[in-house]
């Protein structure tokens, strides 16, 4: 274990199930597809800002963690839909697919767009394929958005009625992380990128967080390294992966040269201990010491306040 702790998400029951994993006792989790979206915009103090929410520590999967909107896909999100941008083929084999799925790759692709509206307000879409919405506030907005949360509507009828087109050009696939096999719930998940629209705002709407906020992600990134913003480690990596561009543009120009071969955890047995690893990422190793337990992080304080930016 590291002598100084950091705002690594670590449940204090995963040895014990690790352990069980390992000698058959337990059978992992079919993981469900996902999506999250890393919403970005320019600043003036330098580097665009990442938008970010807390989810509730009341929750059951990360509860106080720091992350992004998303959630898991919906069946009726592979509902035909009006589509602008990359064909849905070539989002396929972007996501790694293969080009002859295509209904999965849209799903993935409307969940990222249905999930940043659900929980941010902001819609990747438009009247035409040049176009995007220019605001989502009022209440038949928030009536739409309410009713795509309950599950009332699907977000095919939501774009139809509307005669909304879906902007899967607004959107950069920039990872793919899986939960590791010992969790209970397990998520295969696409981390998107995209640009705030102009003139839309996001807004703190989630039922799932208690806090939102615009933060440039080396600010983050230094809450979490310091052991005040709890995160877990797709998120802090796909941090680290943002404070090299200075601007939102930049950064959704490069996300089709990134990597999207899947991170999954390992969890080597040495010595009575276990070794825990996120392949490529170095910095998440734990040596688990037999007996040896991690105190759970269930809260975090708010964000840096020197930031300049507000919450949402």
């Amino acid at each position: 274990m590291s002598s100084t702790p950091n705002g690594q998400w670590y449940p204090p029951e995963w040895p014990a199930r690790i352990r069980a994993l390992a000698h058959g006792e337990l059978t992992p989790a079919a993981p469900r597809r996902a999506a999250t979206v890393l919403l970005l915009r320019d600043t003036d103090a330098g580097g665009p800002a990442v938008h970010m929410l807390r989810r509730r520590t009341s929750m059951a999967f990360a509860g106080g963690a720091y992350a992004y909107p998303g959630g898991s896909v919906d069946p009726r999100d592979e509902r035909p839909v009006a589509w602008a941008g990359p064909s849905r083929a070539e989002w396929a084999v972007r996501l790694g697919f293969g080009a002859d799925d295509e209904a999965a790759a849209q799903a993935v692709v409307c969940a990222a767009v249905r999930e940043t509206f659900e929980e941010a307000g902001v819609l990747l879409a438009g009247s035409s394929a040049g176009t995007v919405v220019a605001d989502t506030t009022g209440d038949d907005w928030e009536a739409d958005r309410a009713a795509l949360v309950a599950h009332e509507l699907s977000f095919a009828d939501f774009l139809d009625r509307r005669g909304l087109v879906l902007r899967s050009d607004l959107l950069g696939a920039w990872a793919r992380w899986i939960t590791p096999e010992f969790e209970p719930r397990r998520y295969d998940t696409w981390f998107f990128v995209a640009v705030l629209p102009a003139g839309q705002r996001a807004r703190d709407v989630s039922t799932e967080a208690d806090r939102t906020v615009w933060i440039r992600p080396a600010e983050a990134a230094a809450g979490y390294d310091r052991g005040e913003l709890l995160m877990m480690p797709p998120t802090i990596a796909t941090l680290r992966g943002l404070e090299a561009y200075g601007t939102a543009a930049g950064a959704l120009a490069a996300a089709g040269g990134r990597d999207l071969a899947p991170v999954l955890a390992e969890a080597e047995h040495k010595d009575g201990g276990i070794v825990l690893s996120w392949p490529g990422h170095e910095e998440f190793t734990k040596h688990i010491a037999p007996g040896q337990e991690t105190e759970p992080r269930s809260t975090a304080p708010a964000p840096p306040t020197n930031t300049g930016e507000t919450t949402a």
